[in-house]
């Protein structure tokens, strides 16, 4: 799987995750996810690259990705009048689901590549 699909894919799960806990707040919601990325593509595209060509660790990944929760700013939501309590859990759950997308479909992207050379 490239890269871009796999950044296409975590966009996808993000506007998921979080237009599923602020439905009424889609626009906001929309707009935050999109500076995020914006703000951390080369890195996570870097990374990504890294992850799925050995050079780092599951582990490893985890720890730059949540490096860069200061970028998840979210302040389409903050404006729109959303705790910071909330905001700190979604921060959170924004960046599991950056990391769980990306190890996911490296992991599957090696299984199918390692069956293929096997067979």
């Amino acid at each position: 799987m490239e890269v871009k699909d796999i950044l296409k894919e975590i966009k996808s799960n993000l506007l998921g995750l979080v237009g599923g806990k602020f439905e009424d707040l889609k626009s906001e919601s929309k707009k935050d996810v999109q500076d995020f990325l914006n703000a951390s593509k080369v890195k996570l595209e870097r990374w990504t690259l890294l992850l799925a060509a050995g050079h780092i660790s599951p582990e490893e990944y985890k720890w730059l990705v949540e490096s860069q929760k200061d970028l998840v700013i979210l302040k389409g939501l903050y404006a729109a009048g959303v705790s910071k309590i909330k905001l700190g859990h979604l921060k959170n759950s924004i960046l599991d689901s950056v990391i769980n997308t990306a190890i996911g479909l490296v992991a599957k992207t090696t299984d199918t590549s390692t069956e293929d050379a096997n067979a």
